[in-house]
């Protein structure tokens, strides 16, 4: 006896695999429009602002005049800023993880923070940047201030830390747990000497995923103040600075054209610090993963 196809046996399994090959044709779709727009986006980018990117463009304070402008002041910033929000952000996120998945019982106030940090994660940047306003630069009176910039900057990432490292302490196997434990380990040696290590390729990960997701923000930044014209180096957390997205967006906001070439340089550069910071994620959640 010849066994019937199913969609002979049931007239609306033909009909359901009709729609599932039209809905995965149209994510395929969806997704080549998608790339095929950002590679267009890229290459005129890249096309634009390829060719002023040189040794003086990289070393040479803003200025009115586009033939002497670069990008000197905007990249220290950046990298006093983003190096400042990492020593804030990482320690006290990383910490709220751990306590929240290794310490904190179950109870309607753990569930409760939970809720509110995965709200906080979607919360918009400039809701941020009005909080950092208030708080940093008026009632702490750090003005507008790297020290500013770097903690509203944390305030930003930090939920995208905390639910990063939870969901990295979550994925070690409770039987790494169980035996530290049953040879005689505290609960701190536990965690410090089992269950992190065993975390820590997805902890870095997110961790430098969300400061790349700070190096990109301009509205926070633009909401407590922070300059766009800067002829000096920031040697210090309290000296004024600017960032490569806001010096971007100042280059745009010109009317010659020659800013447009200089904004589509500065983006290459912000394009290549973010692939070398989503570089050394990968790099960095490989070599401990060999190492694990």
């Amino acid at each position: 006896m010849r066994a019937l196809r199913a969609d002979q046996w049931n007239p609306r399994m033909g009909r359901r695999r009709r729609y599932g090959a039209i809905f995965r044709y149209a994510t395929i779709v969806s997704t080549a429009l998608g790339l095929l727009v950002l590679v267009v986006l890229i290459t005129d980018v890249v096309r634009r602002g390829a060719g002023e990117i040189d040794l003086h463009f990289l070393t040479s304070f803003p200025s009115r005049f586009p033939v002497k402008a670069g990008l000197r002041t905007a990249l220290l910033g950046t990298f006093w800023m983003i190096a400042m929000t990492a020593l804030i952000s990482f320690p006290i996120g990383v910490g709220s993880a751990i306590y929240l998945e290794e310490y904190a019982p179950e109870s309607r106030l753990k569930r409760f923070i939970q809720i509110n940090i995965a709200n906080l994660a979607g919360v918009p940047s400039v809701v941020y940047g009005l909080l950092g306003l208030g708080l940093f630069v008026r009632n702490l009176a750090l003005g507008r201030s790297i020290l500013a910039g770097s903690l509203t900057m944390s305030l930003l990432i930090l939920p995208i830390i905390i639910v990063a490292s939870r969901e990295a302490l979550r994925a070690v196997p409770v039987s790494l747990r169980e035996g530290a434990l049953a040879l005689g380990a505290s609960r701190w040696q536990m965690v410090r000497r089992t269950v992190l290590p065993a975390a820590l390729p997805g902890v870095l990960t997110g961790t430098i995923l969300a400061l790349a997701r700070a190096i990109g923000e301009t509205a926070p930044l633009i909401t407590i103040g922070a300059l766009t014209y800067i002829a000096f180096d920031p040697n210090g957390p309290m000296d004024l600075f600017t960032v490569l997205p806001i010096q971007i967006f100042n280059w745009v906001s010109l009317p010659q054209k020659e800013f447009a070439s200089l904004a589509a340089g500065g983006i290459v550069v912000l394009l290549v610090v973010l692939l070398l910071a989503n570089l050394a994620a990968v790099v960095l959640r490989n070599r401990f993963e060999r190492r694990g």
